[in-house]
């Protein structure tokens, strides 16, 4: 059954190896869950499931491997295989379980009277007290009550069976959607390096513990300063002209580095890097930050992220005076040439289609300049630049 079950994840996406498929096995045979399938549902997702971004693909699975399960050879074979199972099975109920269930004549007797009606019925039943269907009380179907019941598909009315893998709580965090603040912070925390800093006022147990024991057992707490992700980021941010049709997923990313860094600076530009950005898109003209002074006040560790579409006039590249706003003395080459210079790591974000990027003769040379360091600016395109950034 569960060959099934591994070959389905294989199906939908999820790399699930042999390796954890036994580990599975062995959590099973330790009886960690028993006859509870949102318990299993939870515990092989445990197992098999590495990384959040497949969260989605395994509800989806479940769900389509589940259905299996949907009659009644499929229901036992998964929760009753055999007569040492339902013993098993047995001794996990109470005295009050136990009563509910002979009320209807016995384990054997509800399983019996719950094949017969499948082969009794023919179409599909809503209420009444007989036949499986939703709603109603009979102890087959959903969606309704009946304390001695077998459940089959659909949502609980009772709450007691929720298949929380129809919820798909985590439909957007797989790489193949579109982008979001919640999904943009899982993949930012690709670029993390804790370290304590700022006031102790946390408690540390483990020097607490040693502590008071070596003091004779005289309480001594000990404190630390919260951990924080040290990691220090320099965004810039491309505005205006062709850019605006990507405010929105802009500002999606400027939230979602913000809660991920303590240490985040962000300056903006148009098109290339000159001699100058700023801070204020309203006061930009009066209100501008030289870029050799944001090279001598951010160290060389800082992470360098550039978001822009890359697209622009080839001379706004190579040339001085390429620039559409002003005249610029010197090229925006060489001022990105200053920048790769200084900084260690520097990456750029595109918000374009990667397709795209071929038909811009700019978006060449800018790649080649970065020495291929752009990504497009999807869940997985940011998962990459933040790997390349912590290297």
């Amino acid at each position: 059954m569960l060959v099934n079950f591994f070959y389905t994840l294989k199906e939908y996406g999820v790399p699930v190896t042999i390796g954890e498929h036994k580990d599975l096995l062995n959590a099973l045979d330790q009886h960690l869950v028993f006859s509870d399938t949102e318990q299993f549902y939870h515990l092989a997702r445990t197992i098999l499931v590495k990384d959040e971004k497949y969260f989605d693909r395994y509800d989806r699975a479940f769900a389509a491997f589940s259905k299996g399960l949907d009659t009644l050879e499929g229901l036992m074979e998964a929760m009753i295989p055999d007569d040492w199972i339902r013993s098993e099975f047995l001794k996990q109920l109470s005295d009050e379980e136990k009563a509910k269930i002979e009320s209807l004549g016995g384990l054997e007797k509800l399983i019996e009277e719950f094949k017969k009606r499948l082969e009794e019925q023919k179409e599909r039943h809503e209420g009444g007290n007989k036949w499986i269907g939703t709603g109603g009380t009979s102890p087959f179907g959903n969606s309704g009550y009946n304390p001695e019941g077998i459940r089959v598909g659909g949502e609980g009315g009772g709450k007691s069976a929720v298949k929380v893998w129809d919820e798909r709580h985590y439909k957007n965090l797989d790489d193949s959607i579109e982008l979001g603040t919640r999904n943009m912070k899982v993949a930012l925390r690709r670029l993390r390096k804790f370290a304590r800093e700022g006031a102790a006022d946390q408690l540390d147990l483990d020097d607490t513990i040693s502590s008071t024991a070596k003091n004779a057992g005289l309480l001594d707490i000990k404190l630390v300063p919260e951990k924080h992700n040290a990691v220090k980021v320099l965004l810039f941010f491309d505005v205006g002209g062709s850019m605006s049709p990507h405010v929105k997923v802009c500002e999606e990313l400027f939230s979602a580095t913000r809660t991920e860094f303590k240490h985040l600076e962000y300056f903006y530009f148009h098109n290339y890097i000159y001699d100058y950005v700023w801070k204020n898109n309203v006061r930009r003209h009066e209100e501008k930050t030289n870029t050799l002074d944001v090279i001598r006040t951010y160290t060389s560790d800082y992470k360098v992220i550039f978001i822009g579409d890359a697209s622009m006039s080839p001379y706004e590249v190579t040339h001085a005076g390429g620039s559409v706003e002003y005249y610029n003395e010197e090229s925006g080459a060489a001022w990105m040439q200053r920048i790769l210079n200084h900084f260690d790591k520097v990456v750029w974000l595109n918000p374009e289609p990667e397709n795209y990027w071929h038909h811009s003769h700019s978006t060449a040379l800018i790649r080649k300049q970065l020495e291929e360091q752009m990504y497009p600016l999807t869940i997985k395109g940011l998962e990459t630049a933040m790997q390349a950034l912590a290297k």
